[in-house]
């Protein structure tokens, strides 16, 4: 396996990254443990979670899962994210039990590491990420409060999530003013039939050298193929309008469409690594696959023909 460097940072990841999404919820823990496992096993070394997944019950399956030692820890890039109040699984109250208990405050970055550090059952996280832009929240705070957490090395790099273009400018601004490294990544949801990213987040983040991690590749199943009734998941309630003649132009070249969204999202410009969140053993062998799937430009270029993207900015809505 190929491994990529995030960014501009010296940090080597592989070309995909295992989400942990689906742990403890969709995917029991031995099944999990045995899907961590193998990953480890293909050369996957990049795991990503967030303190909310399934009301921290993802960080605490993988805080078991690394306890097991082995060799565990010292071999991956451990990633989760701050921003949101766990919740219990199926509240639908998505709003704080508390003022302080969300966002991105030094008040709640300070209490949020704790509690994912205890649930991970580590000292150090690799990658911290801010789960969302926080309005309410001064960049010199943010900067502040991440680098009082690095000097006491409980986390290594710091990276963004859902931010737009301008929000990464902001913030990278801010950090260069106190002469520290920033943001080391992004990670924004990219795929065939959300490309948005491709107006001011990608630029964004080659211009400021980081890494882009991207979500949802399949676009939350709809350019996944039909659904396997057999699997026991929600099932998906609305297929994406050109899923038939996208699933046709995957028949003639050979690839299921899984692959086919996983591959071409893994090799756009800008992008350092997919994430996938397999719920199956077999998902994840066949993401592992599709990276090594390179799309020839006629296929690229029917690709395009189906789903443009939105073309760069400011032309996209200007002359």
């Amino acid at each position: 396996m190929e491994y990529r460097q995030l960014g501009r940072t010296g940090l080597r990841i592989s070309p995909v990254v295992l989400g942990t999404v689906n742990f403890s919820s969709y995917t029991n823990e031995a099944d999990s443990f045995a899907i961590l496992d193998r990953a480890l096993e293909l050369g996957i070394n990049h795991l990503d979670t967030a303190n909310n997944y399934n009301a921290g019950r993802s960080e605490a399956l993988l805080g078991r899962w690394l306890a097991q030692g082995g060799g565990r820890r010292e071999k991956i890039v451990l990633a989760t994210k701050v921003y949101c109040k766990p919740r219990e699984w199926g509240d639908t109250d998505k709003g704080p039990t508390g003022p302080n208990e969300h966002g991105l405050s030094a008040a709640n970055i300070r209490a949020a590491v704790d509690a994912s550090l205890e649930r991970l059952q580590t000292d150090h996280i690799d990658l911290y990420q801010t789960h969302h832009v926080d309005r309410n929240v001064p960049w010199e705070e943010l900067w502040q409060a991440m680098e009082v957490l690095i000097a006491q090395g409980k986390i290594t790099y710091v990276g963004s999530s859902n931010y737009a273009g301008w929000h990464i400018a902001q913030a990278q601004e801010a950090a260069r003013r106190r002469n520290s490294l920033g943001f080391a990544s992004e990670q924004s949801i990219y795929n065939l039939a959300n490309r948005s990213v491709e107006l001011e987040v990608i630029p964004a983040c080659l211009d400021y050298g980081m890494g882009l991690l991207v979500y949802s590749p399949h676009a939350s199943g709809k350019l996944g193929g039909r659904p396997d009734s057999n699997e026991g998941r929600r099932a998906i309630q609305e297929r994406h309008p050109k899923a038939d003649a996208y699933e046709a132009l995957c028949d003639e070249v050979g690839h299921p469409p899984a692959s086919v969204a996983l591959s071409w999202v893994a090799h756009r410009p800008g992008v350092t690594a997919p994430i996938i969140g397999p719920r199956t053993m077999e998902q994840l062998e066949a993401s592992v696959e599709a990276i090594d799937i390179e799309l020839d430009t006629e296929t690229l270029r029917r690709l395009d023909a189906m789903f443009p993207g939105p073309g760069p900015a400011p032309e996209a809505y200007a002359w």
